[in-house]
């Protein structure tokens, strides 16, 4: 007979993620540092452990806590959310599709303005018609 589970993660709607994060939960966000600079989740309750140092860093993921692991399309953290709970954490929550659905479903986002090294040139068109 096959061993119980025991990886008790569930997998959550984005819209879902933010009102568990309006009531305390944490997301936590494991693309890479030069993605969140890019577009990040605009939520106050949020913490960056890339996937790139995540096995080496999620004993700094808080334990006694809702956590709600969150990337670009939903594969990586999904592969955070099991390792966290093997760990043992046990309200682990993965965010189906990620900062895609996140957007697609109208929730907070921050951007970097982009500013292409020939952006002066199409402004200096656009003025002229």
């Amino acid at each position: 007979m096959a061993k119980a589970n025991r990886n008790n993660v569930k997998n959550i709607a984005p819209s879902e993620a933010l009102s568990m994060i309006r009531k305390g939960a944490l997301l936590v966000d494991v693309r890479e540092n030069r993605e969140i600079d890019r577009k990040a989740f605009d939520v106050e309750e949020f913490m960056s452990v890339p996937m790139s140092k995540f096995q080496s860093q999620l004993h700094e993921i808080p334990t006694g806590r809702k956590v709600i692991i969150a990337c670009h399309s939903g594969s990586r953290s999904g592969m955070a959310s099991k390792m966290l709970a093997n760990q043992g954490h046990k309200k682990v929550h993965n965010m189906q599709s990620g900062l895609i659905r996140w957007e697609r479903e109208g929730l907070p986002v921050k951007k970097k303005p982009s500013q292409s090294p020939f952006a002066w040139i199409t402004k200096m068109f656009r003025r002229k018609s």
